[in-house]
């Protein structure tokens, strides 16, 4: 017990101050910073840096670039990023003489565009007298004759426009081998009740070959070797191989004559 007149004495703790939340603060910061951001990205997309500014083609040599561009769907100033690669491939393969299409783009607004058509196996001439390319795909184009290499590709004589045996026929000739068809100079229909889809070939080495479309690629290798071995003549490649040169034919004629 206290004394009168004796003073308590107690020991009270010390109460620390808090200090101030800085909470408030980085609010604030990451306001300004989300509109900074927000500020870049409007200015970047009202830029020219965001649009197309250049449209690369090659490799094209029937379809002229600004049909490619078209069928890409595709002009200067349209989104950079939002061009999508694979569509625009899509796109273009839609087209008939296009085997494949590589798309890239270089930042800033390049887009490169590399096509690659379908091989040339043949040429007809139009009613008009216009070139005609006839590609493997079976699509055909006219072309300009001064870029073409007309010598090393048969021609096709007789055909119908829309005679389904043609289209077959350009893609057999695109399975053979290149040295072979630049032998081949003339193709014409020869159709038969046996085999409506017969033709006869003429090649630059004279030799004379009745065959059908649908027996070329099993027929091919028995050709190129005859034509590789034998003086020329007359070759049928159909159900039976039979092969009977010019000059015994002659001798024949002549002695039927006789």
């Amino acid at each position: 017990m206290l004394r009168s007149g004796q003073a308590m004495n107690t020991d009270l703790p010390v109460l620390k101050v808090p200090e101030p939340k800085k909470k408030s603060n980085k609010k604030l910061i990451t306001i300004i910073v989300i509109l900074f951001i927000a500020l870049l990205i409007i200015v970047f997309f009202n830029s020219s840096l965001s649009k197309i500014t250049e449209i690369q083609v090659t490799g094209a040599q029937f379809t002229s670039n600004a049909e490619i561009i078209n069928d890409a769907d595709l002009k200067v100033g349209d989104s950079f990023l939002f061009s999508s690669s694979k569509k625009i491939k899509e796109s273009l393969l839609r087209n008939s003489s296009i085997q494949n299409v590589d798309v890239s783009k270089k930042f800033p607004g390049i887009v490169k565009i590399n096509v690659q058509e379908y091989k040339v196996v043949a040429f007809e001439l139009s009613e008009n007298g216009d070139l005609i390319a006839l590609l493997a795909s079976g699509a055909s184009v006219v072309t300009n004759s001064e870029r073409m290499q007309i010598m090393d590709k048969p021609i096709l004589t007789g055909w119908q426009s829309d005679d389904m045996n043609k289209k077959e026929l350009m893609k057999q000739l695109s399975t053979i081998d290149n040295a072979l068809l630049s032998d081949l100079s003339e193709i014409s229909p020869i159709p038969s009740s046996a085999f409506p889809d017969r033709i006869l070939i003429f090649t630059r080495t004279k030799f004379e070959v009745i065959t059908a479309i649908s027996l070329l690629r099993e027929k091919v290798g028995t050709m190129n070797g005859v034509i590789e071995s034998q003086a020329p003549g007359r070759l049928t490649l159909l159900l039976a191989d039979t092969f009977v040169p010019f000059d015994i034919e002659a001798e024949e004629d002549e002695s039927g004559n006789e």
